[in-house]
């Protein structure tokens, strides 16, 4: 199963004060808006997405079709196609997307530890 790119995603209660000391880590923001509350941030190949107010704990999140910059790559798992798999091996799902669409959709699941995953295809 190709999940696409891998993010973590941090829900914080200061975007300007985790930017700083992200940045102080080595991190540059990459994408996002601070006007509405969000940055992803990159180092290398590690992304992180900062958060404030949006959701309650941290995320892991894939991206379906993109690498870690964003570009879509040729050969990838449709996110249905992830879903109807994740499915058919007993996985509970906390959201679905359509199976009758196509281009971009969503999942979300939770680990057995109680970890918030998300699998956000943006083509």
């Amino acid at each position: 199963m190709k999940l696409g790119a891998f993010s973590t995603s941090l829900s914080v209660k200061d975007l300007n004060v985790s930017k700083q000391f992200y940045e102080k880590l080595g991190f540059k923001v990459f994408a996002g808006n601070e006007e509405m509350n969000y940055l992803i941030m990159k180092n290398g190949n590690a992304l992180i997405g900062l958060f404030q107010g949006m959701f309650d704990n941290n995320i892991l999140t894939f991206n379906p079709g993109w690498d870690e910059n964003a570009n879509t790559v040729k050969n990838y798992d449709d996110v249905r196609e992830i879903q109807r798999s994740l499915k058919e091996n007993g996985i509970e799902l906390i959201s679905e997307t359509d199976e009758n669409t196509e281009g971009p959709g969503n999942i979300m699941l939770t680990d057995p530890d109680g970890n918030t995953i998300l699998i956000d295809q943006h083509i």
